[in-house]
């Protein structure tokens, strides 16, 4: 078998993929509607480990933007600190985010936050038939995003892109542009893979920094782990202008600096990146507003905000895959790691 050929396969397949999803969520739609309006959440957790935690930074900022008062943590705190999380008082809507759907937190918190809360769970996977799936009060499952390989890039996306119809929904928005979707993916795999693995093979570029703001965080926060868990490669995540508060000391002629630009943020955030590159890194801009920072990939500047943070991810996992293999790694199987994480004594 050739190294990392399931990880550029599952990241090349997400196109397909994420119509898949969107199919899910559109076949759930009413189910999701009804269901929310019966529960009716004063507070939403959204909770998940590694990578989903991420996600949950990201679905609760989207939530936050729909109106609903939203927090994310990871599943191993809601399970041993869920006073702090979830005080009493309050009626708590748990949003859990799980690839297996079998990661030991994740269950348990799930479980605790039922019989301590009696709040309602709705989880999104990928295995419809998984312990978390079949416990909570409504799922919704992406079957065709599991993956061979230990880090997650199809599964991770395509679940994000339900928490993005999830939330656009609640906030009343038309849920036509995200059909644009999988054809915009398509198009960022086969325009920028090349400047992909040119950066990913510059020997000069040693370390890798992410940096993003509001639901992008998450999203920077998931392209530093895939870096990490492919390449071992030195990488961080940012909230984008908190890289001059000591961060910055790191960055010089070693370092590639990767800024996802939100539009409202747009003219802080190129000024950090321009700020950087006075300090001799390299630059990699990603976004819907020009930057005339080069190299650049833009994002249509027509598609809602909601409907965009997934998109700033594929060419980001693509360049976590090329610089595992220029070093000399395995990206289906980094080192250390399990795609499941099974606990028996928390």
């Amino acid at each position: 078998m050739t190294r990392g050929q399931y990880t550029e396969t599952e990241i090349m397949s997400q196109p397909a993929v994420w119509s898949i999803a969107l199919e899910a969520f559109g076949a759930q739609r009413n189910n999701f509607a009804s269901f929310w309006a019966e529960a009716a959440p004063e507070a939403v957790i959204v909770t998940g480990c590694g990578s989903t935690y991420y996600l949950a930074l990201t679905a609760a900022r989207l939530l936050r933007h729909s109106g609903i008062d939203a927090s994310a943590c990871p599943a191993s705190e809601l399970l041993l600190c869920s006073d702090a999380i979830c005080p009493p008082g309050r009626q708590y809507l748990l949003l859990t985010l799980s690839r297996s759907g079998t990661t030991t937190e994740t269950l348990r918190a799930q479980g605790q936050f039922k019989s301590r809360t009696g709040g309602a769970v709705i989880t999104v996977t990928c295995d419809s038939g998984s312990p978390l799936a079949d416990s909570a009060d409504l799922a919704i499952a992406i079957d065709a995003a599991q993956e061979n390989s230990v880090a997650q890039t199809r599964s991770f996306s395509s679940m994000t892109v339900v928490v993005q119809q999830m939330a656009a929904h609640l906030a009343g928005n038309s849920l036509g542009d995200s059909r644009q979707l999988p054809a915009v993916c398509r198009q960022l795999l086969e325009s920028h893979g090349g400047l992909a693995i040119s950066l990913a093979e510059d020997a000069a570029i040693e370390k890798f920094f992410f940096l993003g703001m509001d639901a992008l965080y998450g999203i920077a926060c998931e392209a530093m782990l895939k870096m990490k868990e492919m390449s071992r490669s030195y990488s961080e995540a940012y909230h984008t202008l908190e890289l001059r508060h000591g961060p910055m000391s790191m960055v010089g002629e070693d370092s590639l600096v990767i800024g996802l630009i939100s539009p409202a943020t747009a003219n802080q955030e190129i000024r950090v990146l321009r700020e950087m590159a006075e300090m001799g890194a390299r630059l990699l801009a990603i976004g819907q507003s020009p930057t005339e920072l080069a190299p650049e990939i833009p994002l249509p500047a027509d598609l809602p905000s909601w409907c965009t943070p997934i998109l700033y991810l594929p060419v980001l996992q693509l360049l976590a895959y090329h610089r595992a293999l220029f070093k000399g790694c395995d990206p289906d199987q980094p080192q250390n790691l399990s795609a499941v994480i099974s606990l028996e004594d928390i």
